[in-house]
């Protein structure tokens, strides 16, 4: 029997919907953004709004493959793989349609990924995390040495500004509406991707060796996760080489994967939403604590720590106990509960 047969013949009440609260929630929430050019024009909040945007999405990658606990520090060189790409097509062959660069920066990073995957996900634990950054140096050293492809050192510069329908994007606003596009298709993958395959990654995240003997193809999950984690780092490297209007390897060093994985763990990995509150918080601080100087390094790291361990689930998953806790603890609310015993699940015979 395959796996999704398996899974078919679940209860209905027990088969995921296609998205859940939290997907429905982050997707508002970036959609959000949409409105930002509308209401303001400030250029400090336009940026902001993109680098976070831009964190949010690049940091999808590594969320992806924490629901297989899995720690990934490659998703700057597929931001790489996926920027390159867009600047090249620009630059070389005048391709400057949004949706067409954007599924060339999601196709790209997405098919690289698959021989990769096939050596790199035989690795668990800390070798996967090694390969994975030393995958991420070597792709910053070919972007240094190919220069003829990719301009070594000096990067590829002057891009033209990307188009919608044959209109330019060019201001600040238009850049951010961009970004905000392709944060938008980013989240939307992520969300349908993790939620549909929602118990074959529980599985793989709690023992994958017990996964594999009761016949799940631990090997296929991880494969596809990968692809589809390359991929969406791909739409946010698009969206970085956009808003500079410059592909430069400096703009995809190794250690920015820290960022992108702490982004991740101080938002809650245990939903799609914390990858959008620990950009914001974090991209919105890092902001702030620029204006300290030479303490800014030490402000930053003590809110990380002061996070981590005050949410051990992360912002969303202390937001999310809190409110739990505020439910339980309203007048009438052990009368609003059933037993758990008196309700039979839909589907099944008592």
């Amino acid at each position: 029997m395959s796996d999704r047969a398996a899974i078919s013949r679940l209860p209905q009440a027990r088969r995921p919907a296609l998205l859940g609260g939290y997907e429905w929630a982050t997707l508002g929430v970036v959609g959000l953004a949409f409105a930002v050019p509308v209401l303001t024009r400030n250029p400090q909040i336009l940026s902001q709004t993109n680098l976070i945007l831009i964190a949010a999405t690049a940091s999808l990658g590594v969320y992806i493959m924490l629901r297989m606990d899995l720690m990934s520090f490659a998703v700057p060189a597929f931001m790489a793989i996926g920027g390159y790409t867009v600047a090249l097509l620009s630059l070389r062959l005048g391709v400057t349609d949004a949706i067409l660069l954007g599924g060339a920066a999601f196709a790209m990073p997405a098919l690289c990924a698959i021989p990769l995957g096939w050596l790199i996900l035989r690795l668990k634990g800390v070798y996967f995390v090694l390969v994975t950054f030393v995958l991420t140096e070597i792709v910053q050293l070919l972007l240094f040495e190919a220069t003829p492809l990719t301009g070594g050192s000096n990067g590829l510069v002057g891009m033209p500004a990307v188009t919608l329908f044959g209109i330019e994007l060019m201001d600040n606003s238009q850049v951010l509406l961009t970004t905000a596009g392709l944060a938008f298709a980013g989240f939307t993958i992520t969300a349908v991707f993790t939620r549909y395959f929602r118990y074959e990654f529980a599985a793989i995240e709690k023992n994958d060796v017990l996964a594999e003997s009761l016949g799940l193809a631990c090997w296929r999950y991880k494969a596809l996760a990968f692809s589809v984690a390359a991929g969406v780092s791909g739409l946010a490297g698009f969206a970085l080489v956009n808003m500079l209007l410059t592909a430069h390897p400096t703009s995809f060093a190794p250690m920015s994967s820290v960022n992108y994985i702490t982004y991740t763990i101080v938002g809650g990995k245990g939903a799609i939403l914390g990858t959008l509150g620990g950009a914001a918080l974090l991209v919105t601080a890092t902001d702030l604590f620029a204006l300290k100087g030479e303490l800014s390094p030490g402000l930053f790291g003590l809110l990380i720590i002061v996070v981590t361990l005050v949410a051990r689930g992360g912002i969303i998953g202390l937001a999310a106990n809190a409110a739990a806790r505020l439910r339980r603890a309203s007048p009438g609310a052990a009368g609003r509960v059933a037993p758990i015993a008196a309700v039979p699940a839909r589907g099944v015979k008592s």
